[in-house]
């Protein structure tokens, strides 16, 4: 009998608070949620329009450029401050 044993790395999480600037309405944050979620490695993602901010729960390998490039494609937002938490 062959027995296969799975190795199963662990991947540590970090949550990052974005600040963004051109959204006036909840669509804008919807469009920006819906980017941020497409990037490989990202588990969950708040967008509000209210206080400008994104917080973004992802994965360790998850680069803050990939971020900033996934809100610019959402429309003409920018990331101007990215904090881990």
């Amino acid at each position: 009998m062959l027995v296969v044993e799975a190795a199963v790395a662990e991947v540590e999480m970090k949550k990052i608070k974005l600040t963004i600037e051109g959204m006036h309405c909840a669509s804008c944050s919807s469009n920006v949620e819906r980017s941020l979620k497409k990037v490989p490695g990202v588990k969950d993602v708040r967008v509000s329009v209210m206080t400008y901010k994104g917080f973004v729960e992802a994965d360790d390998n998850v680069k803050e450029e990939e971020m900033k490039k996934a809100v610019s494609r959402a429309g003409s937002y920018e990331v101007v401050e990215v904090e881990e938490e």
